[in-house]
């Protein structure tokens, strides 16, 4: 009887990222069972070391790290990142590419972030590798990572906690849509407007200045 493992225990078993299972089943070169659940199963009885010479799996897209920062005044911390994303990809042994964006959090469109979207989506990617998951995008961080998985791009985002200028990022991506909308209030002249915009200003700013516990 055909014992089956995880693609997990699959993936120590060849050296490989569960992502690069992902892709040889797709291409029916490993192919899995899948449970009541969905869940990959593979047979021990197919899994060989040397399949993975058989079968030339070497992937040849270049690893990608991504680093962002808020505003100008932030470039340095841009620069801790860009240390932090040479020294891990080195350290692993991977050439890699580093794409850097000044630029709010929520904005989707800026230069970087498009070229590596575009760079995945052209199957160009392999591996992509973050300091922290918001580097990326303030919200819908998720949505790419699917596309990540939907493409066989590995994302290695280097540290799971929380990211050290997260209060300060969120509140500058506050700011900047209250900017935006104070520009039209603004026009209508209204001193309750003006009024109730500058009272949630000052919350943000205290907000983001509080040293407390």
């Amino acid at each position: 009887m055909n014992k089956y493992v995880s693609i997990g225990d699959a993936a120590k078993l060849l050296g490989v990222s569960e992502i690069t299972l992902r892709r040889w089943d797709r291409a029916g070169k490993l192919p899995s069972v899948r449970t009541e659940g969905g869940h990959r199963r593979y047979d021990l009885s197919r899994i060989k070391p040397e399949m993975i010479h058989k079968y030339d799996f070497q992937d040849t897209r270049k690893t990608v790290a991504y680093s962002r920062v808020h505003s100008n005044e932030q470039k340095d911390d841009l620069e801790r990142q860009k240390q932090v994303l040479e020294l891990f990809c080195s350290k692993n042994g991977w050439t890699f590419e580093i794409i850097s964006d000044i630029g709010s959090g929520m904005n989707y469109y800026k230069k970087g972030l498009t070229k590596l979207l575009n760079a995945i989506l052209n199957d160009n990617v392999g591996r992509l590798v973050l300091t922290h998951k918001d580097r990326l995008l303030r919200f819908g961080a998720e949505l790419v990572f699917s596309i990540c998985e939907a493409k066989g791009v590995e994302v290695v985002i280097i540290n799971k906690g929380d990211d050290t200028t997260f209060e300060e990022d969120l509140a500058a991506d506050v700011l900047e849509i209250i900017t935006v909308f104070s520009a039209r209030l603004y026009g209508s002249r209204s001193r309750k407007n003006k009024k109730l915009l500058e009272g949630v200003v000052k919350a943000v700013e205290d907000a983001a200045n509080d040293t407390g516990p």
